[in-house]
């Protein structure tokens, strides 16, 4: 048996819900995981009141996890991808790949690298079974 999912996501202030379950949808099909019911969603702490945040949880039925920016860095190695604007800003490569890490916790796995529309990055990673 397999781990619960985890949804890193990244996001600009004032992104739509839309706009974050179509980032989410297309990590789930590039990952051919197809739409699996309930993932926990995992953001910056800074970004989890985001309406659009709120609204595509709900939407899901989904957890909504809050990771503080600091707990970001310990997660930099494990990164597959890297934004330079991202690592100045938060010193770790990608949010939604460092975000899907810590929910999962201890043994968390990443299976989908980063992918990013305009507004919007999302990474898959799995609790550890």
């Amino acid at each position: 048996m397999t781990g619960r999912l985890v949804a890193g996501i990244g996001l600009r202030p004032g992104t739509g819900a839309a706009e974050i379950l179509a980032c989410l949808e297309a990590a789930l099909a590039q990952a051919g995981l197809g739409a699996e019911a309930g993932p926990r969603l995992a953001t910056l702490a800074s970004r989890v009141g985001e309406p659009g945040m709120v609204e595509a949880a709900a939407s899901r039925a989904a957890e909504l996890v809050a990771i503080p920016d600091e707990a970001l860095k310990g997660f930099e190695a494990s990164c597959a991808t890297r934004s330079t604007r991202i690592a100045s800003l938060y010193g770790v490569g990608s949010v939604a790949e460092a975000a899907a890490l810590a929910a999962a916790g201890p043994g968390g796995t990443l299976v989908q690298a980063r992918i990013a529309t305009a507004r919007v990055t999302c990474a898959l990673a799995r609790e550890a079974s």
